[in-house]
């Protein structure tokens, strides 16, 4: 298995995870907050992801180009010496923001829901409270930023997991003890929640600490066996790392942008609509976006794990490699993103009452079976711009993003005055999709990229996808001559995991019979010769 795909695997595999933790903890959650709740705490972690990567500088995805580049070269040194100089800079920045945010707040909640609003002081000491993480979370990502420069995303991998477990044990208990035990109020238990990040990046930090205490012996060895070193100052550092930083400051608040723009219009355009708003904001954004994200961590964690590898074949003029592992990272997204999406589209009303519930089931879940298919734009987006990082395009990425937040703007209010909430997921797929679609015209265009065997592979993906959808039909219409997934929540449940269980056994079948699955994956899948025979 070549190292990209190892790498792949494993970032993937911890992202995943910890998404999926992410994901499951909304369930006890959203019990105990209600859909109230969770508006609140929605309204809070979108400014807040916004300001985070905006004190983060897009530095922790350019330490990893940066490292790795010179790596590649032999110059251990220069690396080390970003790292000590990013850390500090991380940390003013980090400073920066929470005071930011901690002192915007009041501003920030009035022109979310409004000045004269009478949830105007609780939303305010939501984002009060979950301004603290900013303190932590930049130092601590230009560290993962380090170790994935030098391939190694086992430390990322980790701290993610480690972070997500212990922010989910202490917003869990918090709001317990709040709401269950002292019968408080579901405002202070929102606040509390939101202040998990803090205590989850503190158990990053020290996760990522004891990796460096055991790597530290070798990364020093290969300190002292470097034959020559650029000796850049830390002026030089910086100006080359904010040139590759700077374009995607824009590109990692991508998503927080485009449900920024629902925070400060979809409420008052539904209203204005005569409409009733049902907490739209974060049904849409917070509680399906929980469940869109498990198929995009599989983009967020491939490009990750993309971006060494590019960079150093970018940096050696080593096209042809070049050419190969951009064609094998699509072609595993289309792989393993296409039928997800697709699945959770047509499973959206059993996964959504499995998960949160069948109340306002036939709403809710239309809701989540419409904003499914832009998981698939939003993880192309990322792991396009991270293949434009790779090769010194990412001043295009800029242009990209641009053009799909106008379109966003410009379509939002009219679009949910049209089709109702259902409006600004419409005007995120379009934006998204725009961005995408020039991301991939300016990596066409850049390189002497072959799309053929891209396009052929994609085209059986989707033939086989439309083949697993059938499946899936099946077996809920057959399961619901005895089960109704809308009224019950263990009937959902039922019909949730069967159906898919049996789309995503053909799923595998079918891409092992055609090996599809070897051509993309490797030999590695041969694993499945003892379970499944080719005929």
């Amino acid at each position: 298995m070549s190292k990209i795909l190892k790498g792949t695997m494993l970032l993937t595999a911890g992202t995943f995870l910890s998404k999926f933790l992410g994901m499951i903890y909304t369930v006890p959650f959203e019990n105990m907050v209600g859909t109230e709740g969770t508006d609140l705490f929605s309204i809070a972690y979108v400014p807040y992801s916004i300001l985070l990567s905006l004190s983060s500088l897009g530095v922790p995805v350019a330490v990893s180009k940066f490292v790795s580049k010179y790596n590649s070269l032999g110059d251990y040194e220069t690396g080390r010496k970003m790292l000590k100089a990013g850390l500090t800079l991380m940390s003013i920045t980090g400073v920066l923001a929470f005071l930011i945010l901690f002192f915007s707040a009041e501003q920030v909640a009035a022109w979310t829901i409004g000045e004269n609003s009478d949830r105007l002081g609780h939303a305010t000491m939501v984002i009060q409270m979950v301004s603290f993480a900013l303190l932590v979370i930049p130092p601590m990502s230009i560290t993962r930023g380090f170790f994935q420069g030098h391939e190694s995303m086992a430390p990322t991998a980790v701290s993610q997991v480690i972070e997500q477990i212990v922010r989910i044990v202490f917003l869990l208990v918090s709001v317990f003890i709040i709401v269950q035990v002292l019968q408080g109020p579901i405002p202070l238990a929102v606040g509390f929640a939101t202040f998990a990040a803090f205590i989850g990046g503190i158990a990053s930090c020290i996760v990522l600490y004891w990796y460096w205490r055991k790597r530290k012996p070798f990364l020093d060895r290969q300190l002292e066996a470097q034959e020559y070193t650029y000796g850049l100052s830390n002026k030089d550092m910086f100006q080359e790392l904010f040139a590759y930083a700077g374009p995607f400051i824009l590109v990692g608040i991508a998503t927080p942008l485009y449900q920024l723009v629902d925070q400060f219009t979809l409420e008052k355009a539904i209203k204005a609509s005569g409409l009733e708003y049902n907490n739209a904001f974060s049904i849409i954004n917070f509680l399906s976006h929980k469940l869109i994200m498990i198929p995009v961590t599989l983009g967020l964690g491939l490009s990750l794990a993309l971006l060494p590898a590019i960079t150093q074949a970018f940096t050696k003029n080593e096209m042809n490699r070049l050419n190969h592992q951009i064609n094998q990272a699509l072609q595993i997204v289309a792989l393993l993103i296409i039928p997800a999406v697709v699945g959770l589209s047509v499973v959206a009303f059993e996964a959504y009452g499995t998960f949160y519930g069948v109340e306002e089931l036939e709403y809710r879940g239309d809701l989540l079976r419409w904003y499914a298919p832009v998981g698939l734009f939003l993880a192309l987006y990322t792991v396009t711009s991270s293949i434009l990082q790779g090769i010194n395009k990412q001043n295009f990425a800029v242009i990209s993003l641009g053009t799909g937040i106008l379109l966003k703007l410009g379509l939002n209010w009219w679009l949910i005055q049209l089709f109702g909430a259902k409006g600004a997921i419409i005007a995120t797929g379009i934006g998204v999709a725009a961005a995408v679609i020039l991301n991939f015209g300016r990596i066409f265009t850049s390189i002497e990229f072959s799309y053929q065997q891209l396009f052929k592979r994609t085209l059986l993906v989707l033939i086989l996808t439309m083949i697993m959808a059938i499946v899936v039909l099946f077996i809920k219409w057959v399961l619901g001559f005895i089960l109704d997934p809308m009224e019950s929540r263990l009937d959902a449940l039922i019909v949730l995991f069967f159906s898919i269980g049996a789309g995503g056994l053909v799923y595998l079948w079918l891409t092992y019979q055609t090996t599809l699955l070897e051509r993309i994956l490797g030999d590695r899948v041969r694993v499945l010769d003892r379970f499944l025979k080719r005929g």
